[in-house]
């Protein structure tokens, strides 16, 4: 089956190129991928937004897929990266959206809600985290990204795949079918090794600001999905959602950390349930 992209661009967005994905003429909804992505892997879920009314607009996230891969890691730093997206934003000429993000994206996804939360209707935050409160895990965690990015640049990225797909954080996706995982494997594999240790040195949880103390801010509906099997995200979703004022904590029955792929169907009644009223 083909793409179901109506439209591929590379936009100049601060002085960085990207590579943006567009299909539909709805109700406009960003989606943001995860770590050693690409918007690319947002496409078994296009047909079904087009036909629920949506414009999907899917960007391939600064050092993944056929975007630029700056060396420095401070291009990547959160602020930097939500001041591209309301660039991109501005570039289609979207006044409004509904964002969603997964994992890497999903705490990109707040950022930008924080810093541009007039540009938002709605944020949908999936297997996300507003980043390490504690100072001492935070150091830890920079120290072990700093180790992952070093042996991605020193093994390349048929190591990497190997060692991201046997993580425990992604059992669950072994149940997938075999075609999406050599998909999300080829995802990974195809990326640039110094773009992905790039992101992982300037936007990796360990380097990433917390956002803990400012969930309060939001004053838009969000939606806070997580899978049942990935316990660690369930208790951070619960966590938020006692935070975030305008919040809905969505727990998907026999999903783990990648629910819109895992779960589809769940994932997109979701969606749907955000705009019943």
């Amino acid at each position: 089956m083909s793409a179901p992209w109506t439209e591929r661009s590379l936009l100049h967005l601060r002085g960085s190129r990207y590579a943006v994905r567009r299909a539909g003429s709805g109700r406009p909804l960003l989606l943001l991928h995860g770590f050693a992505g690409s918007g690319t892997l947002w496409e078994p879920l296009v047909p079904p937004l087009l036909a629920r009314g949506w414009q999907v607009v899917a960007p391939d996230l600064l050092g993944h897929g056929e975007s630029d891969a700056p060396t420095d890691p401070a291009r990547y730093r959160a602020r930097e990266q939500a001041a591209d997206l309301v660039a991109l934003l501005d570039a289609l000429a979207i006044p409004r959206c509904v964002v969603l993000g997964y994992s890497m994206g999903g705490r990109l996804a707040l950022h930008l809600a924080l810093a541009a939360q007039d540009r938002l209707t709605a944020l949908v935050l999936e297997s996300a985290s507003p980043g390490i409160a504690d100072a001492a895990e935070r150091a830890e965690r920079q120290r072990t990204d700093e180790a992952l990015a070093r042996a991605i640049e020193e093994r390349g990225t048929s190591w990497f795949a190997d060692h991201w797909e046997a993580l425990p954080l992604f059992a669950s996706r072994r149940a997938l079918p075999d075609a999406q995982r050599i998909r999300l494997r080829e995802a990974w594999t195809t990326q640039r090794p110094h773009g992905l240790a790039a992101a992982l040195r300037g936007f990796g949880a360990g380097t990433m600001p917390p956002l803990w103390d400012r969930l309060g801010e939001l004053r838009l509906p969000v939606l806070l999905v997580v899978g049942a099997l990935d316990a660690k995200y369930v208790a951070i979703g619960q966590a938020m959602a006692e935070r975030i004022p305008e919040s809905r904590l969505a727990i998907v029955p026999e999903a783990g950390h990648t629910v819109h792929l895992e779960r589809p169907a769940a994932w997109l009644a979701l969606l749907d349930a955000l705009f019943e009223h």
